[in-house]
């Protein structure tokens, strides 16, 4: 344990130097860091909503919207299923508020028509009163998709939040219907309120010419009658068909552009192979067509179908800002909301709290250090002093951890560096501890040293790693707060066990080779 490689040595201090460049920038402000080259770490500690301040937003999820887009798909489903079996019905559609009723015309083949509809799906009851069936979602059905509706908007609001994944929101579930969102740095949440306005739920559809016949209260069956968004110059609302041609779900990417003709912002946008040749198959069949592109039930843009799109890609353009296409394409890339969202509260928290809470923080840091440097040096002399530097060095190894990783800092992460400053000196103790026993049994400087590393070696291990064990359950367990004192708990571990292991024992070794002593300072 007390030889030490040339190359052992430099990877020590590699991961050293690497640290205080990963921690310097937190030490300079943001003007000061902009100058610097991009090449080097300019990354300050990411702060969480209790330190910074930010946003706090509770948004409902409108469940009925759902239910009822489940029952239309049911109404469909049932059309279908009695046509092909050719059995007359009446009065089809949503009834109440979870269910669907049909009326057979003819008595004879209700046991058929019961036995068709049975056969769409395991989570609807089915009942018949005079020649008229209804099928009701289960409860089961309901809490099944109310919690999937739940889950998925969680993942589709954080795609548009944080599309890149770095900045550390808080999005929870609240109640059976509710998601609370919170948002670190974020003073002014107005951008964040048009993303979360939009359930992006967009497709394609071809236009009905008889657009004057509807406009006269006569909508053809198939058609329906749709406003166009307000960005758009043209005028007047847009007949299309029902039919959906391709739906957005198939959207693989999206991105803003400008067209090459025009050199206005236009949306760009990529099909997966499915949506390709869906795609392709309609723009193909309906060339001098219009083609409508509707985006939560208006139509942001009709053009007309020049020549078959074959390649799975297209474009979006609809009189658009730059700043328009860029926020839909974000959206259609993140993917449409199961359901519309109603914000119930918005507030805005002040830093006032962060700023006592850092300065509190930073007044138990420096105690905490002061206490144990102090007794360190105390109680192990030249080897508590190593010990010390050691400590300072996990110190800027965490805030470069923090730093590198942009991992978000809490008030409870703080607490979780303060008890790492008391933790992080243990496996030192431990190991004096035992190279004194060995002196103790008559051991000269450097076999005492080597008995101590190697028998010290074990515990200390196991002691960190169940710790680390808990911290990584803590982590993936928790949330918001207790998330911030694992992620500190846990880098710190892991750079304590460095400094102790690592660090420590290059100092001990460099002085053991420097002064050759007859006997340890313990």
């Amino acid at each position: 344990m007390v030889y030490f490689s040339k190359a052992k040595m430099i990877a020590v201090l590699l991961v050293c130097l690497l640290g205080i460049a990963f921690s310097a920038p937190n030490f300079f402000k943001e003007e000061t860091l902009n100058s610097l080259p991009d090449w080097l770490p300019h990354k300050h500690v990411n702060l969480g909503l209790d330190l910074q301040g930010g946003s706090h937003l509770l948004v409902e999820v409108e469940f009925s919207v759902v239910i009822i887009e489940q029952l239309e798909t049911v109404v469909d489903d049932v059309r279908t299923a009695l046509r092909k079996a050719r059995i007359k019905y009446t009065g089809l559609g949503v009834d109440g508020k979870t269910g669907v009723k049909v009326t057979i015309r003819n008595a004879d083949k209700i046991e058929e028509a019961r036995s068709l509809l049975r056969a769409l799906g395991t989570l609807m009851d089915i009942s018949e009163s005079n020649n008229t069936i209804r099928l009701v979602l289960t409860e089961k059905a309901i809490t099944e998709r109310r919690s999937s509706a739940i889950a998925q908007s969680i993942s589709i609001i954080g795609r548009r939040i944080d599309p890149t994944g770095t900045r550390e929101l808080s999005i929870q579930r609240q109640g059976d219907e509710r998601i609370l969102i919170q948002l670190p740095g974020v003073k002014n949440p107005e951008r964040i309120k048009r993303l979360l306005g939009k359930t992006a739920k967009m497709s394609f559809h071809l236009t009905d010419n008889r657009l004057d016949e509807a406009i006269r209260g006569r909508i053809p069956p198939g058609s329906k009658l749709l406003s166009r968004v307000a960005s758009d110059n043209q005028r007047g609302p847009v007949l299309i068909k029902k039919r959906v041609m391709v739906s957005g779900e198939d959207l693989i990417d999206s991105q803003p552009s400008t067209d090459g003709t025009s050199g206005e912002p236009v949306v760009s946008f990529r099909f997966n192979s499915r949506g390709a040749k869906k795609f392709g198959r309609a723009t193909a069949d309906n060339v001098n067509r219009p083609f409508a592109i509707v985006l939560d039930g208006e139509v942001i843009s009709d053009p007309v179908i020049r020549e078959p799109i074959l390649g799975g890609s297209g474009q979006i353009s609809g009189s658009f800002s730059f700043q328009e296409a860029t926020e839909l394409a974000l959206l259609l890339r993140a993917g449409a909301l199961p359901a519309p969202l109603t914000i119930l509260e918005e507030r805005s928290v002040g830093p006032g709290l962060g700023a006592d809470s850092i300065a509190a923080g930073k007044i138990a840091s420096i105690i905490g250090m002061v206490l144990v440097v102090a007794f360190m040096a105390i109680a192990y002399g030249k080897f508590g002093f190593m010990a010390d530097i050691a400590l300072v060095i996990n110190m800027l190894l965490i805030l470069g951890g923090l730093s590198a990783l942009q991992a978000t800092l809490t008030l409870p992460g703080i607490a979780g560096i303060v008890l790492t400053i008391g933790m992080a000196v243990d496996a030192n103790v431990l190991i004096f501890e035992r190279i004194r026993e060995e002196v103790r049994l008559g051991r000269g400087p450097v076999s005492a040293i080597d008995a101590g590393y190697s028998r010290a070696l074990t515990t200390i291990i196991d002691a960190n790693v169940t710790t680390l064990i808990a911290a990584a359950l803590l982590f993936i367990f928790g949330s918001g707060p207790i998330k911030g004192f694992a992620v500190t708990l846990g880098i710190g571990i892991l750079t304590s066990m460095f400094t102790a292991i690592m660090m420590t024992r290059l100092l001990v070794v460099l002085w053991l080779r420097r002064t050759n002593p007859k006997k340890l300072p313990l």
